[in-house]
């Protein structure tokens, strides 16, 4: 159930992110002093899926803690 949810979120998002893109096709600036050393130019459709994906992307990280789940103890294993 949390998964579907999650997908549910995931693909509101993603629809949010593609409707912005497709009425914003207009090119514009966009400037980030700390890692960009120039403005970038490029149409906002372009720039709102890119800050999505590495949304995304660090979403993605974030949420994977690498941790490995323990096993059940032998009196608590489902069967």
């Amino acid at each position: 159930m949390k998964m579907l949810f999650r997908a549910i979120v995931f693909l509101a998002m993603l629809f949010v992110v593609l409707y912005i893109g497709i009425n914003n096709t207009h090119p514009i600036e966009f400037f980030f002093p700390l890692l960009l050393a120039k403005k970038i130019q490029a149409t906002a459709a372009i720039v709102y899926f890119a800050v999505f994906a590495v949304g995304v992307v660090a979403g993605l990280a974030l949420g994977s803690s690498g941790e490995k789940t323990k096993p059940a103890p032998e009196g608590k294993r489902k069967s």
